[in-house]
Formats: C-alpha cells, sequence, structure tokens
C-alpha cells in the first residue's frame, strides 16, 4: 500500500491543487454560488478515487512482489499481473535470470577446472621432493637433515593448498566409517618422527578410555589431527618436550584432547584465531604459519558435526578439543 501511494502521490497533489484552483478561479471572477464547482470537484475526486482503486486491485501482486524481498531466485521468474509496466519487469527479471544462469555455470566450470589443476599440481609436485628426499638421504649431515626438513615444511604447505581446494567441496569428499582414535594418533605420530625429533617435543599418549571409536571421515579427521599436533610441537619447541594427547569420554560424547605446554595463544589473539590468513603475535614471531590452519580446522570441524574447543594462557600452554557428539561416538552405542 506504501508503495502504491507514493507512485501516485503526484497525482494526487495535481488534482488536489487543480481543483483548489478552479474554486480559486470561481470566487476571483464574482461567483458567489460555489455549489455547482462543488459538485464537480466532488465528481472529479470521486473518479480520481475510482481510478485508484481499480489501479491498486488490478496491480496489488505487483505491489506486494516489489515490497517483499525474493527468497529464492526462482521467485524472480513468477508473473505478477497483466498490467504492462508489470509485464515488463517480468520480461527484465528472466532476461537477467538468464543471463545469471550463465555467469554461474561459467564461474562454476572455471572452479571446477581450478581445483582440478591444483589437485593436479599438488600431486605432481609430490614426486619431485621425494627425489629430494632420497637424495638428501646420501648426503653428509648436517645438510642432509636441513634438506628433509625443507622439503617437510614443502610438503606441509601442499597439504594445505590441497585441503584448501577440497574445502568448497569437502561435502562431495565424505568418507563417514568407524574410527579408532588410538590407531589414528599413532598413524599421525608415526608420519611426523622426524618432526618431533627435528624440534625436541615428543607427544605422550593416554587412552583414558579404552576402544574409543567415534564416526567421522578418516581422510579430514587425520588432517586436522594433524595440524593440531604439529602446531602444539611447534609452539612448544624450547619450552617444554612434550605434547599431552588424550582420548576420553565426557558425559556420553567422545573427545579428542591435545595439550601443549609450550607459548600459548595472547588473550588478544584468542576472538581471532580462527580467521582466515590470522596469523597473529605468534605467527609472526615464528614467521612460518600461513593463518589458514586454524582456519580449515575450523570448518572441516563444522563439516563433520562435530566440535572444537580451546583453552590457552600466555606463556602456559594451549588444549584444543575435537568434540563428537553422542551419536558419532560408537563406544557408547
Amino acid at each position: 500500500m506504501k508503495l502504491f501511494f507514493k507512485e501516485h502521490a503526484l497525482l494526487i497533489a495535481l488534482n488536489i491543487l487543480q481543483f483548489t484552483a478552479i474554486l480559486l478561479l470561481y470566487w476571483l471572477d464574482g461567483y458567489r454560488n460555489l455549489l455547482p464547482a462543488l459538485y464537480a470537484i466532488f465528481i472529479g475526486f470521486f473518479l480520481l478515487t475510482c481510478y485508484l482503486f481499480y489501479q491498486y486491485v488490478s496491480r496489488r501482486s505487483f505491489y506486494k512482489r516489489l515490497s517483499r524481498p525474493l527468497e529464492t531466485l526462482d521467485e524472480s521468474l513468477q508473473k505478477s499481473s497483466q498490467h504492462p509496466v508489470s509485464e515488463a519487469l517480468d520480461d527484465l527479471l528472466r532476461s537477467q535470470y538468464k543471463h545469471y544462469q550463465q555467469q554461474i555455470n561459467t564461474i562454476e566450470k572455471e572452479r571446477v577446472e581450478h581445483l582440478k589443476l591444483m589437485d593436479q599440481w599438488v600431486h605432481q609436485m609430490k614426486t619431485p621432493i621425494s627425489v629430494i628426499e632420497l637424495t638428501a638421504q646420501n648426503l653428509d649431515e648436517p645438510d642432509s637433515s636441513n634438506i628433509r626438513e625443507e622439503t617437510e615444511r614443502m610438503k606441509s604447505g601442499l597439504h594445505t593448498i590441497l585441503y584448501m581446494a577440497r574445502l568448497r567441496t569437502i561435502e562431495q569428499d565424505f568418507h563417514i566409517k568407524p574410527i579408532h582414535l588410538e590407531a589414528l594418533v599413532h598413524e599421525v605420530n608415526g608420519e611426523n618422527k622426524r618432526f618431533y625429533i627435528r624440534n625436541q617435543v615428543y607427544p605422550k599418549v593416554e587412552e583414558r578410555t579404552a576402544g574409543l571409536t567415534v564416526q567421522s571421515d578418516e581422510k579430514w579427521l587425520y588432517f586436522i589431527l594433524t595440524q593440531l599436533i604439529l602446531n602444539a610441537v611447534k609452539y612448544s619447541a624450547g619450552k617444554s618436550n612434550s605434547v599431552l594427547i588424550s582420548m576420553y569420554e565426557r558425559g556420553k560424547e567422545a573427545v579428542l584432547e591435545i595439550q601443549d605446554f609450550g607459548i600459548g595463544i595472547p588473550e588478544a589473539d584468542k576472538k581471532r584465531i580462527f580467521d582466515a590468513f590470522y596469523t597473529g603475535e605468534n605467527g609472526r614471531r615464528f614467521r612460518e604459519s600461513t593463518g589458514m590452519g586454524l582456519y580449515l580446522i575450523k570448518e572441516s570441524v563444522e563439516y563433520l558435526h562435530h566440535r572444537i574447543e580451546f583453552e590457552s594462557k600466555a606463556l602456559e600452554g594451549t588444549t584444543f578439543r575435537i568434540v563428537f557428539s553422542e551419536t558419532q561416538n560408537l563406544t557408547t552405542l
């Protein structure tokens, strides 16, 4: 209704001004019997009211459509009325919708090709890195260790890029199955032995609930656990020589906890540690942080319908917990 009056406000004002002018002319010309003029004005107002009523009734759906935001793009294809202006708007919206769909299809095609290229590139880069590692084994120390340390950093960066590319299609990349947490933890530790030795920080595994099994995606959970443990080791180096990995039940939920006794997270950074590309004070200090690790962890945990919790005190250490809901804790089922 407001939109209708806004559109016809000028017409109503013009008619009022016109009728007022007619009465004024009658009065200035010496006519004192204004009843015929008032009757004519009454008829004019009546006809104006009938016209506005017809316009509103015939275009009511059109005005409602303009006043209400679209909930879906498909609503733009719905016809509102047979009025010429409404039909012209419908034609314009259909044309825009068509162009929009074409652009979306083009962008989606480019995105898929881009992700495919990134995936292929990451896998292709693994081969020369493996060759470099094999070559480094025949070198004397400390050259061999230094080269392998750099190749490990390259592999970590490539894995981050790969998971960033897969994150947008994570729902299509799921394979939910039962996972024995202790076995997964040992697998991650076995893969990162050299990293632990180089930093002189070693994980201690504590399974408080025996045989703790959860339902999740093994590949993504492996990535999440690896990132959390590597962060714990990196930020503990030089301050502590151990990281505690615990598995236990809290109520009916299963919890996988990674606790370090390193430098901790400054209070000012706690609200933003899961933001993309945010490195914080510790990241700037170590100069190896991309700011994407915790962001990818947070996003993938939410897609998997788990929860992530953390506690930290500066200079005392940090604890991260991956919490599996009651329905995902197969140990209690």
